[in-house]
């Protein structure tokens, strides 16, 4: 759970800053995206491979 406190001298746009800031680095936009739609167990894996060889092959 994110949580973002106002501190004295913290405008609105600021405060919006570090809520999006801490909410892409804790993974929350990734992961509701990833969740939007069901993926079979099979194509997980699938794709996982396929990343496992994308990501081999660019390490080169």
């Amino acid at each position: 759970m994110v949580v973002v406190k106002k501190m004295p001298g913290d405008s609105d746009d600021s405060l919006i800053r570090k809520f999006t800031k801490k909410v892409i680095n804790e993974g929350i936009i990734q992961e509701a995206k990833r969740r939007e739609f069901y993926l079979k167990p099979s194509l997980a894996r699938k794709a996982k491979a396929e990343e496992a060889r994308r990501v081999k092959r660019a390490s080169f």
